[in-house]
């Protein structure tokens, strides 16, 4: 088995690294004056179960580019199996037609990492499920709610909890962790006017009193779980906490945060923090290196990943 890591997040791969016992493989990447991407792997890896970890993140292109450049030097390389670890899959909100002519971008990367040459894909929280379907080879999308449950448990023992859905199209996520926890389950009913607004429009279910726990795949700008937060401590609310898999956190969103109703926002380690997320005292970062690294495990000894869940 060989662990590669690529430039988007090496303290996440060297966390995956040491839950495996697995020494990352050395690798070699540079770019070139004009931009232009070298990559070249610096030990055999001829027959070798190979996984090589890089999260789509901000710069989002040059990611992908370094994604797609190391998986055709494995398979140049005669690598037995091509595992691309993807914890944060890039363009997976444009995962359909939102106009007469626009791309579906999410179908589009799942053809050039096919086409380069991945023989699987690992991912967590896919933004749409369907995601699944645009890809030829097999894809295990894991699930963040066995690594937010813990959490929750530890840190809010004997408390009243509600988890909340910020909009319709994450109730199945919400209600999941909701079983979990034994918590109750709430909607938040939005209008979004327009793209990156978003305008609360109604708070369905009871949560009076309770400690609310927002949670979502993706935070962007911050303005859908902020406003979330507000309808919910209009509605009595005793705490707002929020749980999102994925920490984009692009513009002025650490500082939206900061001054919103949320006591604090829990985000997976799937994105390398900045150093304004770090020194953020409302926002905690969890790490999913044990999750991706059994699930890795599990697919080099041919075993069920599903039971992790």
């Amino acid at each position: 088995m060989k662990l590669i890591a690529g430039n988007s997040n090496i303290v996440l791969s060297e966390h995956i690294s040491n839950y495996l016992d697995v020494p990352l493989t050395q690798c070699n990447i540079k770019r070139f004056n004009d931009k232009e991407i070298f990559l070249e792997i610096l030990e055999n890896i001829r027959g070798q179960d190979t996984f090589f970890v890089q999260s789509t993140s901000y710069p989002a292109n040059d990611h992908l580019m370094e994604l797609l450049i190391a998986i055709d030097a494995l398979r140049r390389g005669s690598a037995r199996r091509i595992t691309a670890v993807m914890p944060y899959f890039g363009y997976a909100r444009q995962d359909r037609k939102t106009g007469g002519r626009t791309p579906i971008s999410a179908k589009l990367v799942a053809n050039l990492i096919t086409a380069a040459g991945a023989d699987r894909v690992l991912t967590l929280e896919l933004h749409a499920g369907q995601i699944q379907g645009f890809f030829d080879i097999p894809v295990d999308n894991l699930s963040a709610i066995p690594v937010f449950k813990a959490h929750i448990e530890e840190k809010f023992n004997g408390e009243p909890l509600c988890v909340v859905s910020p909009d319709v199209g994450g109730v199945v996520r919400a209600r999941k962790l909701a079983k979990r926890i034994n918590a109750d389950l709430a909607i938040i009913d939005k209008r979004r006017e327009k793209a990156g607004v978003s305008e609360v429009m109604n708070v369905i279910g009871e949560v009076k009193g309770k400690v609310c726990i927002l949670v979502d795949d993706i935070v962007d700008s911050g303005g859908t779980l902020c406003n979330a937060a507000i309808a919910l401590e209009e509605q009595g609310a005793k705490e707002v906490h929020s749980y999102v898999v994925h920490g984009v956190l692009s513009g002025q969103a650490v500082e939206r945060i900061e001054s919103s109703p949320l006591k604090t926002m829990v985000i997976t380690d799937s994105i390398q923090a900045t150093e304004e997320i770090k020194n953020s005292k409302s926002i905690q970062q969890i790490s999913i290196a044990t999750l991706v690294g059994e699930a890795a495990k599990r697919i080099h000894e041919e075993r069920s990943v599903s039971e992790l869940f």
